[in-house]
């Protein structure tokens, strides 16, 4: 069977670490491991299941565990987040997912804390000291069930009407391994697919299909429960195991027991790195006073 996974650095553990036409390198800053995986060659992307394109995956300590504003790990996320966004220009922000379904929560509740600042503009901006924001715009989308319309549709709907240079989305994802869930953040420049986190593939949001560059960022809020199974039972997944961990063919994920607390967290660290990548006149603390 298939395992499924939304994080780049899992999909090269099960490919193996020598796939041609894959570039690879880790470091470490202010106590962050990070690694850099690119997709480079269609057979890497056929060999990966990853689109061409850069992964930047950055191992935290577990959300559980709190941090403050002035936390130089939202610094060293900034700096990775603003590495693969156009310099200048109008951004869009947009949070993807169901504010109702706590696992796919995240996007709704980062948008929520990014800085919209398209509309600061003329004196109102010199007088108050905010000439030096860059213009961004934040939108929610919801889902489909909920809205009726395709996320890509929404977006391609605003994109074609404000027309930024570039588009942030912020999704939930699926991990294969119960140890990454809210210790993973991945940040990549090859656009996203609504719903992964949670099993519900839409069409995929890129740059061919809305026109300007997505960068992508999510954290792992969920594992699906026939790739658990799988990897605990090292490949032996036979079928009476399938039935059990799929009851009446239905696709079952788990989610650890603090959920709530780790969305909340992940929510606030993306949001308070991203406002910094976007607005590198200020430091993370000013921004905070402005949100």
């Amino acid at each position: 069977m298939q395992l499924r996974t939304d994080l780049a650095v899992e999909a090269r553990e099960i490919a193996g670490e020598h796939v041609c036409g894959v570039e690879y390198k880790t470091y470490s800053e202010n106590g962050l491991e990070i690694s850099r995986l690119k997709v480079k060659t269609q057979k890497a992307q056929q060999t990966l299941g990853k689109e061409i394109g850069t992964y930047v995956t950055i191992e935290l300590p577990s959300l559980t565990d709190n941090f403050t504003e002035t936390d130089e790990r939202l610094v060293t996320i900034g700096k990775e987040i603003r590495r693969l966004l156009p310099v200048n220009g109008l951004v869009l922000v947009v949070g993807l997912g169901n504010m109702d379904i706590t696992p796919d929560s995240l996007g709704p509740k980062t948008s929520s804390r990014v800085l919209a600042t398209r509309h600061i503009t003329g004196e109102i901006a010199k007088t108050t000291g905010l000439d030096k924001l860059r213009p961004v715009a934040v939108m929610q989308t919801g889902v489909t069930g909920q809205t009726g319309i395709e996320t890509g549709e929404y977006i391609l709907s605003v994109v074609k009407r404000i027309r930024p240079t570039a588009v942030v989305a912020i999704d939930a994802l699926a991990s294969r391994r119960l140890e990454r869930l809210g210790c993973t953040l991945q940040i990549s420049d090859t656009g996203i697919s609504p719903g992964a986190g949670v099993g519900n593939h839409r069409t995929r949001i890129t740059k061919e299909t809305i026109g300007v560059p997505v960068i992508a960022i999510g954290v792992p809020t969920v594992v699906d429960a026939q790739t658990l199974a799988s990897d605990l039972l090292k490949g032996d997944c036979n079928l009476k195991t399938k039935k059990l961990v799929m009851p009446q063919g239905r696709q079952m994920v788990v989610i650890p027991r603090e959920i709530d607390l780790l969305t909340e967290r992940a929510s606030r660290l993306i949001s308070f790195a991203l406002n910094g990548a976007l607005q590198n006149e200020f430091n993370i603390s000013d921004l905070v006073s402005l949100m």
